[in-house]
């Protein structure tokens, strides 16, 4: 469907498929609504991730009353399986998934990035091994577009060249250099294949990369902010530097970009991280981390992150958090959802995750309400004065023993 415009117009004809409704007055925080062909998205948005067309153990309408209006699909994990014919077959992913509202894909240079061990990246593109059964594929930036074309995608993103924190200045340097020649190779492909697409366009965004120091973000913030895009993305963070440098870096990528255009901050979902990329003028986001941690026991509530497989939830028999109207906490006591994990019963996934699913979204609400009403300042602080954030070493440290068991930065079995 296509959103109506509050002038009585569509998204395509007389209002912007992007438009700013309001500004905090002493941040950068704004907020705005997206109008794509399944419908609107107020910002700033979360959108949780379904690697492969789904999130996992939640049925879309689950999905759907945690107040998500947008989700992310892996192109990488689709490609491989169940394969881009299949979804074609079903009428695209929406129909596939049984998802009424829009589609964010990913343009798999991530999760190839992941597996570096395993690729092989030139200037045509990258061939990779699959994690699956170890056969050879290559995406190039052209059939990356291809792929998210057939999959329905409204919003598609360039492949690009994403590199660890550990990585030296030339290979920073030389990743940049290459994202942006994919970039101007996806933008003269795009614009031959929009003239075979009826009806409403997906959006295309592009990824500012540039490494670990602020003047390459500068540079590649001026290259996506110079190209024929729709929206500007902020990739290569949250791949092990420190939070502070994290928090630079995205500055530097911002000061760039285009305020008309909306700002995509990849990979980006822990709470904390969330208030202040917003209060920096981010406007989208996607990350795995809600779910993961949540199907480890670890629920958000306003005091931050506990772990409620703890011997101290065993009696519990109240909701996670008083306040909270998710259908976990409306049904269910702490008590029963430690039963459940320390049982391993598979319901425990399920009930975490509609609740951390609930927190950030609920807490990207206040973000929205607070900006309109010019209070985002104090709303953020009263926020970070009562969340205590994990612990940066145990966090590091659960990274470390995901990597050794996965190989990868990618989404984990449970």
């Amino acid at each position: 469907m296509t959103d109506a415009c509050p002038t009585g117009g569509t998204a395509d004809e007389d209002c912007p498929w992007f438009e700013l409704t309001a500004r905090d007055g002493k941040t950068a925080a704004r907020a705005g609504v997206l109008r794509t062909r399944h419908g609107s998205v107020v910002t700033p948005a979360f959108m949780p991730v379904g690697t492969q067309a789904s999130v996992k153990s939640l049925t879309p309408d689950e999905v759907r009353r945690t107040g998500a209006e947008i989700l992310l699909v892996n192109t990488y994990h689709l490609m491989l399986r169940p394969g881009v014919d299949l979804i074609k077959a079903a009428d695209g992913v929406q129909r596939f998934m049984s998802w009424d509202g829009p589609i964010l894909t990913d343009s798999g240079g991530f999760q190839v990035f992941s597996l570096a061990h395993r690729r092989d990246v030139r200037e045509v593109g990258v061939r990779f091994r699959s994690h699956l059964d170890g056969s050879s594929w290559q995406l190039t930036p052209e059939s990356a577009i291809d792929l998210q074309l057939a999959f329905g995608s409204d919003i598609i993103m360039p492949l690009d060249d994403v590199v660890g924190y550990q990585s030296t200045a030339d290979e920073q340097r030389a990743a940049m250099e290459l994202t942006h020649r994919w970039l101007a190779r996806t933008v003269e492909h795009v614009r031959h294949v929009r003239q075979a697409i009826h009806g409403a366009e997906p959006r295309l965004f592009g990824i500012a990369q540039g490494g670990f120091t602020p003047h390459g973000r500068a540079i590649s913030a001026h290259v996506v902010a110079e190209a024929p895009v729709d929206g500007c993305a902020i990739g290569g963070l949250s791949v092990g530097e420190p939070k502070p440098l994290m928090s630079e870096l995205l500055t530097a990528s911002i000061e760039y970009l285009p305020d008309d255009r909306p700002r995509y901050l990849m990979g980006v979902g822990s709470p904390e991280d969330l208030w202040t990329a917003v209060a920096l003028g981010v406007d989208m986001f996607d990350c795995v981390h809600p779910t993961r941690v949540a199907r480890r026991g670890g629920l958000f509530t306003r005091r931050g992150r506990v772990n409620i497989t703890a011997s101290r939830f065993r009696a519990a028999f109240t909701p996670v958090e008083e306040d909270c109207d998710c259908d976990t906490c409306r049904t269910f006591s702490v008590a029963y959802l430690h039963h459940l994990f320390r049982s391993r019963e598979l319901l425990a996934y399920r009930l975490a995750s509609i609740h951390n699913l609930r927190f950030v979204q609920r807490e990207m609400a206040r973000m929205r309400t607070a900006i309109q009403e010019g209070t985002f300042g104090s709303a953020m602080s009263a926020f970070l004065d009562g969340y205590q954030a994990a612990d940066r070493e145990a966090a590091e440290l659960q990274r470390y023993r995901r990597q050794a068991r996965t190989g990868s930065r990618g989404e984990a079995p449970w």
